[in-house]
């Protein structure tokens, strides 16, 4: 099994459109240590030919792009493409409006919980995916479920998805009740435990959760690879930036340090690679000069970057 990291970053990528930030900044001039990233997605193969996506970000038309196994073949057909399938974590902006680009007439499947479905469903410009030709299907939770392309042919990856710790998306919101609690543990966020090949054990993807409880840990134990959701490392750094008024708790992310937080919660558990995926703009272990980044990496984690391989 191969798995490609397409985009790194969370909503907005580093840099982001309009963030004058000194991350965003020092990206924009090519700062050493500071790498630029795109919207959070990812890629998984058997067999390097059909390939199932793990989310779709708004960047999704610049990393195809950019990563040659996702382009029609030389001597494929005049409108092809190797990507079958589309698996969705959330309804989150940056992990679905990149369908949107995908909508000449392509078939492949969009495999979806229920409240993301739904989500879909009541966006009419989603329609512009012909569910004729892209089929949605439900992911039931805690059930393993081989992905298959838009005419019913197996992928070759083979999932499981379970609930983790989360938010609806910002969209769906009450907009009157802005203090309201928008958490949500019933399947709005889930995380996604891919199966491995013969050699590898498997790898779990968890782009974003608000917390990690003792069902969460008993599952991840012994995996061969967590990508973990790894948008802010102290969970008021959006505040102390001044760039929004909401903890990383409140948006639905877990913070990587501090006694609560996913570095120390996952500490003592057989992990063989652990990795940090979905970083927003704001955090400090983007730059890899920062004592952040330093703290991490000693702590035995990585930090995902666009086109980083994983085969399992």
């Amino acid at each position: 099994m191969r798995m490609k990291i397409l985009g790194s970053a969370a909503g907005g990528g580093l840099p982001q459109w309009n963030c004058n930030y000194y991350l965003s900044r020092a990206a924009r001039s090519g700062l050493a240590g500071i790498h630029k990233r795109t919207q959070s997605s990812a890629a998984v193969s058997a067999d390097g030919a059909a390939w199932v996506l793990f989310n779709v970000s708004p960047d999704i038309r610049q990393q195809i792009a950019e990563t040659a196994v996702l382009q029609p073949s030389v001597n494929s057909q005049l409108r092809s493409t190797p990507i079958r399938a589309v698996v969705l974590t959330n309804a989150d902006v940056d992990h679905i409006a990149g369908l949107l680009s995908l909508r000449e007439r392509q078939p492949f499947a969009i495999y979806a919980t229920v409240q993301v479905l739904a989500a879909l469903d009541a966006n009419s410009i989603f329609n512009v995916l012909d569910p004729e030709l892209v089929p949605r299907r439900l992911l039931p939770l805690a059930e393993e479920v081989a992905i298959r392309d838009a005419e019913g042919l197996e992928t070759g990856v083979t999932v499981e998805c379970f609930p983790v710790s989360g938010k609806i998306a910002l969209y769906l919101e009450d907009r009157q009740h802005p203090h309201a609690n928008f958490s949500s543990n019933a399947g709005d966020t889930i995380g996604i435990r891919v199966a491995g090949g013969t050699a590898g054990g498997a790898v779990f993807y968890i782009p974003g959760c608000a917390s990690i409880d003792a069902v969460l840990r008993a599952m991840l134990t012994d995996a061969y690879c967590l990508l973990f959701d790894g948008t802010v490392h102290a969970d008021n750094e959006l505040i102390a930036a001044g760039v929004s008024h909401k903890s990383g708790v409140r948006m639905g992310h877990l913070a990587m340090s501090g006694n609560a937080g996913s570095i120390a919660a996952l500490a003592d558990l057989n992990i063989s690679r652990r990795v940090f995926i979905h970083i927003n703009n704001t955090n400090p272990v983007l730059d890899e000069n920062s004592a952040e980044y330093m703290s991490v990496r000693a702590a035995g984690w990585e930090v995902a970057r666009d086109g980083m391989e994983i085969e399992f």
